[in-house]
């Protein structure tokens, strides 16, 4: 008997999550936590500021191969719609941190990180000399692991850091189970074959691989957490 395409995704995500939540957990742990909460919001700026480009070279290759892919015909429209979805978050982030009194210059200059680099990075190559499905993998990582109110009140009460600071992440919480939902519905109708799903999972577990390194390597910015005047 066969399973559905998302439930042989989602047992991937299984798989591998651990080491990220791990990457978290000591992540929320640090004392004071006041000095890590604004770089973790910036490694979301940078992040997001990343997705509508890539969804949208995607679907620019999606839309190159659709002569001759059926798969790439009705996948591209799934990422020209998911870019509707993700439109502005990044700018968003940035309010966010204004609002609360940060300098957005400052965040805006810190340098991504190689770990970040890498995981974004390894999907543009993907994307462009493989095959566009493999970014399904990393949309549905970073979907699948949204922040509960109570997380984000924790870390908001204990961290001192203004309500003001947390609008995106609030937002995100609240909107990616419903995205996750449709992501499964997409892998469910379309026609992906085994080597399809090989794919998606290689794209998985490298995200969550990259994407814990990434969180592992944030350290306290002491410039950034002292607000504006």
């Amino acid at each position: 008997m066969s399973i559905a395409n998302s439930e042989s995704v989602r047992t991937k995500v299984a798989l591998c999550i651990g080491p990220l939540e791990a990457a978290f957990e000591k992540l929320w742990s640090h004392d004071p936590l006041e000095q890590v909460v604004p770089p973790y919001l910036v490694l979301l700026h940078q992040l997001m500021r990343a997705s509508v480009p890539l969804m949208g070279r995607g679907a620019e290759v999606c839309e190159k191969l659709a002569a001759t892919d059926s798969l790439a015909r009705r996948l591209g429209a799934y990422y020209l719609g998911h870019i509707e979805d993700e439109r502005d978050h990044d700018a968003w982030a940035l309010e966010d941190l204004a609002s609360a009194g940060y300098d957005v210059d400052c965040a805006l200059s810190i340098v991504p990180s190689p770990q970040l680099a890498n995981l974004v990075g390894s999907q543009y190559y993907w994307l462009n000399h493989h095959h566009p499905i493999m970014l399904m993998g990393y949309i549905t990582v970073l979907e699948a692991f949204p922040p509960s109110k109570q997380r984000v009140d924790e870390i908001r009460d204990r961290s001192g850091v203004p309500e003001a600071a947390f609008r995106t992440l609030r937002i995100h919480g609240e909107l990616d189970p419903t995205h996750s939902a449709e992501i499964d519905d997409t892998l469910n109708e379309l026609p992906l074959g085994k080597t399809h799903l090989e794919m998606i999972g290689v794209s998985v577990l490298h995200t969550c691989e990259w994407l814990s390194r990434s969180v592992q390597s944030l350290r306290p910015v002491e410039s950034l957490a002292r607000r504006v005047r």
